[in-house]
């Protein structure tokens, strides 16, 4: 009787990696790719959580979510964060990463200071600014009065809700990029900048025609991650608004507060699955529309 053909070492290499990366993928699998289905079955739904029914109804939360006022005031409110917290916070932290980048002394302890605040909980940075804000008690609004100005309604004035709760969430995510940056800075081969030197080029020729240019895959990280962060921007809004419910008068309402409150509060399981969907093509439109315009050829 004639033995099988027994796998090389080669080959038995490749079934064991095979077999190792097929379980992560499962369970990658089983935490993300059903989720995303079921809630695309939920859409199609009229689906409470108050009741046992859930009849088929096609398109018609969708059609019910594109006449809700509220969400599109949402969605104005989400891209208006993105649209200003994104470039601010790349502007911001590149410029306060090439200032590390250039000091000698101190360093480590400058890049922890300026990382803490990103791995501070969310939830305890909103509610140590939103006290700062606070009329007569805050500081921001004692420094106000110390100075002579008059008290600014921070979080109670529609008009200047959202920016206020933007430059809390520019501030706590900034150390992150600014280490990123930082990484990105040091992979530069310091040989460009000494025949930049040497050829004559001032310091803004320098960052425009090599720092900018090598940062390219840093940078193309950064805005991407950053736009999704944005995006889907929840946590701040809700623990910085007035009750939570993205307030006064929905100024500073996001997305995905309004899915929360739809879903939780409304219980209408349905109509929320749909806002799930319609922002996840925004976000996955996006994402490709961005790696295609800033993503740029380089070499070093």
């Amino acid at each position: 009787m004639r033995r099988g053909k027994r796998l090389t070492l080669r080959q038995q290499q490749e079934v064991w990696a095979y077999a190792f990366l097929g379980i992560p993928l499962l369970f990658f699998a089983f935490i993300r790719f059903y989720p995303a289905l079921s809630a695309f079955n939920i859409s199609l739904r009229d689906w409470s959580l108050l009741t046992t029914a859930k009849p088929f109804v096609g398109l018609q939360n969708y059609r019910d979510i594109f006449a809700d006022e509220v969400f599109w005031k949402a969605l104005k409110n989400t891209f208006t964060y993105a649209l200003l917290g994104v470039p601010l916070q790349l502007i911001i932290g590149l410029s306060v990463a090439l200032l590390l980048h250039n000091i000698k002394r101190w360093v480590p302890f400058f890049r922890a200071l300026y990382f803490v605040p990103y791995v501070t909980s969310v939830v305890a940075v909103a509610w140590v600014w939103r006290f700062m804000y606070q009329p007569h008690i805050g500081i921001i609004n004692r420094f106000l009065l110390d100075l002579g100005f008059e008290q600014i309604q921070f979080l109670r004035n529609p008009s200047t809700a959202l920016y206020s709760i933007l430059a809390m969430i520019i501030w706590h995510g900034v150390g992150f990029q600014i280490v990123l940056f930082l990484a990105g800075l040091q992979m530069i081969p310091d040989m460009y900048y000494e025949a930049a030197q040497i050829d004559g080029a001032n310091s803004w020729q320098i960052f425009f025609r090599i720092t900018l240019p090598l940062l390219n895959p840093t940078i193309v990280f950064v805005v991407v991650m950053s736009s999704i962060r944005y995006l889907q921007v929840f946590s701040e809004v809700m623990n910085m608004s007035n009750e939570g419910l993205g307030g006064p008068l929905n100024s500073t309402i996001s997305t995905v507060l309004h899915i929360y409150r739809t879903a939780f509060h409304r219980f209408d399981m349905g109509r929320a699955s749909a806002m799930t969907v319609v922002l996840f093509a925004i976000v996955l439109v996006i994402t490709i529309i961005q790696m295609k315009l800033v993503t740029r050829k380089y070499e070093f």
